[in-house]
């Protein structure tokens, strides 16, 4: 006799505000890789520090879409998890980049707190945060 196993449904995160979340950082994606390969591929010599600094910064995205894309609570919490780390870089990068503003002859992507690219850097993982801690609440109680 088989013993079937009932699986629990994946809970969505890209539903409603989640949908832009995903646009949003899917944009950061192609912006960061894009312009770290490039500027590694090209100048990496000229700013090695900052050339990594983005290329990582664009895997941080990209994890971090695949998660709210993948949908349910170990994927929420691998994505809160990663958020948390970035909005750290974000902030430890950025006070950095004005301490000492020798250590980076070029910008990141999270340099002066992401003010290259409109602050978004800065207000992702925390928007991010602020959601997806909603939307598990609001997934408990359904």
């Amino acid at each position: 006799m088989a013993v079937t196993e009932e699986k629990t449904p994946r809970t969505r995160l890209i539903a409603g505000p989640g949908i832009l979340l995903v646009w949003l950082y899917g944009v950061m994606v192609v912006g960061a890789v894009s312009r770290s390969a490039y500027q590694i591929a090209t100048e990496f010599d000229r700013a090695p520090l900052a050339y990594a600094l983005s290329a990582l910064a664009g895997v941080v995205y990209g994890f971090i879409t695949y998660t709210l894309v993948r949908g349910g609570e170990t994927a929420r919490r691998a994505a809160r998890l990663c958020c948390a780390a970035e909005l750290a870089g974000v902030l430890v990068v950025g006070t950095w980049t004005l301490i000492e503003p020798s250590a980076f002859p070029d910008a990141t992507v999270w340099s002066d707190y992401g003010m290259g690219y409109l602050f978004i850097p800065v207000l992702l993982p925390v928007s991010a945060l602020y959601w997806l801690r909603g939307s598990r609440q609001q997934a408990a109680a359904v």
